[in-house]
């Protein structure tokens, strides 16, 4: 799954190289997603304003990251995971030794980093289903999408430009997503413990968490 056919010096500055050399490995990139502040705002910035601006959302996070894995040699990857009375979440994925691993932005404590230890997509995303949950504790992951290729919108200069990437989210929203379970199970799912829930949402933004719909 890796690539270097893409010439990172047409389009970044030596000072934005140089930042993308301190990342030595996907965990590298992870931990840089951690200490930069959550963007509450609906927008979406390319992965050169975030570095100029030093914030990411969920998805402008998964935009960078899949950036930065370009630059170590893998390809630009995202998946786009679903939600019920929930946000959505993006993951940028990357595979070793035939095995997928992801790195994300969250508002969460726990929708972040993944090791490269699933065998397919559907295994990393199940990862993630225990501790996806709204703030009232209902676990609310429900699909998921192939993965997406971001080279595919190069054309339009995702990496680099200074105009908002909503169009790549339209693009996520419209393609096929894999349900997780069958609807009838769903109304059998548990509540998360009340203290995961706390340490999911300890030290998150509130201006950018999602207010789920009473039921």
């Amino acid at each position: 799954m890796k690539t270097n056919k893409f010439d990172f010096k047409k389009y970044f500055s030596k000072d934005e190289i140089n930042f993308f050399k301190q990342f030595k490995n996907p965990f590298d990139i992870q931990l840089y997603l951690n200490k930069i502040k959550y963007n509450p705002e609906y927008i979406t910035r390319s992965p050169k304003k975030i570095i100029e601006h030093q914030m990411a959302n969920c998805f402008e996070g998964a935009l960078f990251a899949a950036a930065a894995l370009r630059f170590q040699g893998f390809k630009p990857m995202i998946v786009d995971m679903m939600a019920e009375n929930d946000d959505d979440h993006v993951i940028a994925i990357f595979k070793q030794n035939n095995f997928y691993g992801a790195v994300a932005k969250s508002n969460t404590t726990l929708l972040r980093f993944r090791e490269p230890v699933f065998k397919s997509i559907r295994e990393l995303v199940l990862s993630y289903f225990e501790l996806y949950f709204n703030t009232n504790g209902e676990k609310s992951l429900r699909s998921y999408s192939n993965p997406v290729d971001l080279s595919k919108f190069d054309k339009y200069n995702w990496m680099t430009t200074e105009e908002d990437l909503e169009f790549i989210g339209d693009y996520l929203f419209e393609i096929y997503h894999h349900p997780i379970l069958p609807k009838n199970l769903i109304k059998k799912l548990s509540i998360a413990d009340q203290e995961v829930v706390d340490l999911c949402f300890s030290g998150s933004v509130a201006e950018g968490l999602f207010i789920p719909k009473k039921k």
